[in-house]
Parts: structure tokens; sequence; C-alpha cells
């Protein structure tokens, strides 16, 4: 039996399947059960019940609104590939009506005409359902069987067969597992460093001076108080409005008269490494408190919240971990913990930044990726003495994941590497071409796209002086940037 023969007989086989199970839901009796599901069939027609689901969850921040924005994605997707790719290909009748108890069938005017294979009712349930489950579970699980439903009121209703169903929700769960190559999934969890340590414990907070930032996070939300009471020996400095919180954290230092074992930063990641900053440069451990709106860098060592920065001050835990530096016109290091940006970079992360907290990162990150790119002049360089011209450029401290435009997290705090990513702009229709490679995933395959891991960057402006941005905050202009990696160079609490 060639192949063609083979497949011949499977498709009988299938057909002859599906008869049957159409035939055993026909034979079902009239129950209430029918209303329902005709209702519930016709709410999913162009996906206008998933996206008054997705506008339920978008109400919560956090989890269940990145549920929601994905999971509309995913539906983008899976009814693009199901309508303009899938039913063209596969042309196949769909179950004749008069065979269906009349309780049973919609009320249309005419019997759908499109092709029956694979349904697209399904695909957007599945595709919904798996999307919202791999961002929140508990969302997840309520979704499934809403989708499960929609699913099977298709055969149900007389307008699908079950291969098609079937076929539909494997479809539809595998685009919404593919969303995961341009927009990568939350990162939980902590970054690794080989170099543990030891720091002094420092119960009641004797010997700690943190300096706490109130406007970060949310207005009138820093944790003060909270921290007074768990170290009331500790010294608290309140970050003055419009100041150079470097300069500011030093002049309290140099006019202590009690020693200073430790330096705390309870705010977002430019407080954070302001502080950081100081301590590397005095040889005294951090202490970060999760006080931000991000907290990226918190994040990647581990300190989620203000009792694990407690319990890793009271054990005495610490890691040494990577700084990034770069020096501007030949001036002293500014030193960075997350990420540092030139060009069009600066001014993506402040977009980004204002419509996270509301939409999620990802969506935000992608929205102000179009504006800038839109909207930004080239940039023209030498990077590493090589002329390019650059709509964008990425310098992280340490190695991020995932590949390509969309770095998340840090698998490691100790990799000794800076993390270089732009996007040329000497390319013809490059950021087409880029957009078109972040969306499918295939950027590391794409001549717009430079990756490379170094320990050393120098980035020579021709034109006017330019913005550097470092840890999301614009810092200074200029012409020569040096990049450099201090590898071991900060030791941070972290609890064990």
């Amino acid at each position: 039996m060639n192949v063609q023969d083979w497949l011949r007989s499977v498709a009988v086989k299938i057909q002859g399947i599906d008869r049957e199970l159409v035939r055993l839901s026909a034979a079902i009796p009239h129950w209430p059960a029918d209303v329902a599901l005709k209702g519930l069939t016709t709410a999913a027609n162009c996906s206008r019940l998933w996206f008054a689901v997705a506008a339920l969850l978008a109400v919560r921040q956090g989890a269940t609104r990145r549920a929601a924005l994905r999971g509309i994605a995913a539906i983008g997707g899976a009814s693009f590939t199901i309508n303009a790719i899938a039913k063209p290909l596969w042309p196949r009748l769909r179950p004749a009506h008069e065979d269906l108890p009349i309780a049973r069938r919609l009320a249309l005017r005419h019997h759908p005409q499109s092709s029956s294979f694979p349904s697209g009712h399904a695909a957007s349930a599945a595709a919904f359902a798996t999307a919202v489950a791999m961002e929140s579970r508990a969302a997840g699980l309520a979704v499934a069987p809403i989708a499960a439903a929609v699913a099977y009121s298709r055969v149900h209703t007389g307008v699908h067969w079950p291969s098609d169903v079937a076929v539909g929700m494997l479809m539809g769960s595998g685009i919404a597992l593919a969303t995961r190559r341009w927009w990568p999934l939350r990162v939980g969890e902590s970054a690794d460093s080989r170099h543990l340590t030891r720091v002094p414990t420092l119960p009641d907070g004797a010997g700690l001076v943190i300096l706490v930032n109130p406007s970060s996070g949310e207005e009138g939300e820093h944790p003060g108080a909270e921290l007074a009471a768990a170290w009331p020996a500790a010294r608290q400095v309140l970050a003055e409005p419009g100041t150079d919180l470097v300069k500011q954290l030093e002049a309290e230092l140099d006019a202590s008269e009690s020693p200073v074992h430790a330096l705390g930063a309870a705010g977002g990641d430019g407080t954070v490494a302001a502080v950081a900053a100081v301590a590397a440069n005095r040889g005294l451990p951090l202490v970060v408190v999760s006080a931000g709106t991000l907290n990226h860098f918190a994040r990647d060592i581990g300190v989620a919240s203000v009792s694990d920065a407690i319990a890793a001050v009271r054990d005495g835990s610490a890691v040494a971990v990577d700084l990034g530096g770069v020096r501007i016109d030949g001036g002293p290091p500014h030193w960075f913990v997350n990420t540092a940006s030139l060009g069009g970079y600066p001014d993506l992360v402040e977009l980004r930044e204002r419509r996270e907290t509301r939409w999620g990162k990802w969506p935000a990150a992608a929205l102000a990726l179009i504006e800038v790119l839109r909207k930004s002049d080239p940039l023209v360089a030498h990077i590493d003495d090589v002329p390019r011209r650059v709509w964008l450029v990425f310098v992280g401290n340490g190695l991020y994941r995932p590949r390509g435009f969309a770095a998340a997290a840090r698998n490691r705090l100790d990799a000794g590497l800076l993390d270089v990513r732009y996007v040329r702009a000497d390319v013809q229709l490059s950021r087409t071409r880029f957009v078109i490679g972040a969306l499918i995933g295939a950027l590391q395959r794409s001549r717009t796209y430079v990756q490379q891991e170094c320990t050393g960057l120098k980035v020579e402006v021709l034109g006017p002086p330019v913005a550097l941005a470092t840890d999301g905050e614009v810092v200074a202009e200029g012409s020569r940037f040096e990049f450099s990696i201090q590898p071991a160079a900060l030791t941070v609490y972290r609890p064990d």
C-alpha cells in the first residue's frame, strides 16, 4: 500500500468514527443543557465570549492581566492560522444538519459554508484557555471547563465533526504555547552565583544604613515603618527628590560617627543601583528591599519581599555578583546592576514602564518598540571601531534570557560578561524585518539584529551627544561610552 492509499484509508476510518460519534450525540434526549450549549456556541462567535472573559481578568493587575493579554494574542494567532491557512488547505463538508434534532439546531439563515476542518471555535477556545493557564494556574482552571464546553458545543449543535474539534483544539493549544517564542513567560526563580559568602548578621539593624526612596513603587506604600520595626537600630535616610542619591548617601556616611557594617536600598532599580555603587566603592555588603514598581534586580537575586530581606540580614547569607560599568566621555565609571542602553532604547524603557503596570511587560514593550522604531532616528556610531547605523543598543550586566530582543531575566549573576544587543539601521527595510523576526522568534537568523557576549564594549557616537539610560533611569548624555564588567564586585544579602 502506497502512502496515498494509506492516507485515504485513514481518512475513511476517521470519517466513520466521526459519523458514529455524531450519531451518538444526536441520540442524546432533549435536556435543558441544549439551550445553554446553543447560547454558549453563539457567544463564542468572533471570540466575543473570550474578549469578555479577558476584560474580567484584566480588571486585576498582575498574573491575571497578563493572562488576559496573552489569551487575546493567542486567539489572534489561532484565528489567522485556522481561517487563512488551515481551512483553505483542507476543505471539508460539514455534518448534515437534517440529521440533528430540531431543538439542537442553531438559528441560522444559512448553514455554514466554510470548511468544517478544523474548528475555529475550538481552536480559539483552546488557545485562550492554554494561554491563560500559562500565566495563572487558578485562572486557567476556571477558564478550561468553559473552553471544553464551547468545543463540545460545536458537535452538539451539528456544525462540526468531532475530529474538526479535536484538531482545532490541538492547533489552538500549540499556537498558545508558541507565544513563548516572542513573549516570554514571567520569570520567577532567582539567578545563581558561585560566590556564596557570609556577611555580618544584623538582627536589630545595628550598623545598617538604609536609603529609603518614598517616591518608588505605589504612592504612600514605601516600607519605612515596617523596616523600622524589624531593624530598630538601623539608620534610615530618606531620599531627597531631585538630588544625586550617590552624593547624598556618601555625605551621610562621611558624617556618620558610628561604624557602618552594611548599606541598604529600599526602592526601585534606580535606587538600588545608586546604593550599590556606594557599597561596591566602600567594600560594604548591600541589603536590597523590594519596594519599587518592577524590582528586576531584587527578583533576580531572590529577594521578592521585605521579609526576604529581613531573613537574609538575620542569617548573614549573601552572594557576590557582577557589576556593569560605563565611562561617559572619559569620566568616572557609572555602575549599573541590570542594563544600560543607548539610541531609542531609553525612550523604549520610558514608554514601556509608563504602560507596564497596566498592560504587563511584554505587551507594553511591544507597543513601545513599535512606537520607538517608527519615530526615532538611527544612531550613527562606531561600535568597537566598526562604523554602524543602529536603532537601539542594549547592554546587560550578565547574560539575559531569552535570546532575542525580549530580555527578561538572568540565569546567573556571575557570568563575567556583558550581554550586548543592537538593531542595525544600515540594512534595507531593517525595522520591518526586525519586527517580523521578533514576532516569529527568528531574530537569531536576521541580519538586522546583532547579539554578542563580551567583557568590554566601546561606542563612539558621531554627531550630537545622546542620552544613556541605566537601570531604567536616564542618567547622562555623551558621545563616547566605554562599557565594562566588574566580576563579583558587589556583595548582596540573599536568603539561603
